[in-house]
Formats: structure tokens, C-alpha cells, sequence
């Protein structure tokens, strides 16, 4: 380079410096997270962010949409919801005892709920006592 010294230049291609950035709870009506169109019952409906939201120095980051471009989220069908019904009863339910639980199961690692495994009695409120067997159809 012959004595003469290089200006290096770190260039962001996508930051065009126009992307507004507000803190948390600082960002103007009208715009909000995804949680918060969910929460709403709306849906980004194919819009790109407008604003990011920052806060914990930095260290935390979210998009926000504007309200007034969101769509209302979809309704699932009858086939949807029964197949995510019975995933969830998958998911849910004791292969050994056959009880559905309220919440997952760690069948990864115990294969069956804590009553089976520890001989700990569950809560009755915690579960629906079982009327036909269900077969497991999620690969572990």
C-alpha cells in the first residue's frame, strides 16, 4: 500500500438508517408487537415491520406492525382443531395407565406420567380418567 492508509468503512447493507427503533413503552400509538396483535386477535396479515422495539440495553428486540394494516387471525377448521386435539392427547396422555393429563407428559425421557414412574399419586384434578385406550402416533 505504499505508506498510504485505508479507510476501512463498516457498511450494514439492509440499515438504510430510516428502520425507527423506539425503547420499551416508549413507541407511539398505533403500533405493536405480534403478541400483541395476537392478544387482539389480528395477524400481521402479510405486512413487514415498520418500528423495532429494543429494551434491556439491546439485548432484547421485537417488530412492531401497525394496527390499522392487521388482519384478523384465521379460524381453524373442524379437521385442524381434531388434529391438533389428538396430538395433544399424544402428548398428554400415560401409555401405561391411560389417564390425559392437563399438561405434557415427559415421555421422552420417563415414558409415562409421575404416578407410573415414582409411584407418586397425582392429583385427580390434574387429569381425565381414561374411557378408551389411545394409541401413541408421535415418533419419540
Amino acid at each position: 500500500m505504499d505508506g498510504q492508509e485505508e479507510d476501512l468503512v463498516d457498511v450494514d447493507l439492509y440499515d438504510d438508517s430510516s428502520f425507527p427503533e423506539f425503547r420499551f413503552r416508549q413507541a407511539p400509538k398505533g403500533l405493536v408487537t405480534r403478541r400483541q396483535l395476537r392478544a387482539m386477535n389480528l395477524s400481521p396479515g402479510g405486512q413487514e415491520p415498520v418500528a423495532q422495539l429494543i429494551w434491556r440495553n439491546g439485548k432484547r428486540k421485537a417488530w412492531l406492525y401497525r394496527v390499522d394494516l392487521a388482519k384478523p387471525k384465521r379460524k381453524p377448521t373442524l379437521a385442524q382443531e381434531w388434529a391438533l386435539d389428538r396430538a395433544m392427547a399424544a402428548r398428554q396422555t400415560c401409555p401405561k395407565c391411560h389417564r390425559r393429563y392437563h399438561y405434557c407428559l415427559p415421555l421422552r425421557t420417563q415414558g409415562c406420567c409421575k404416578q407410573c414412574n415414582d409411584g407418586i399419586p397425582a392429583d385427580p384434578r390434574s387429569y381425565i380418567a381414561p374411557t378408551a385406550p389411545v394409541t401413541h402416533r408421535l415418533a419419540a
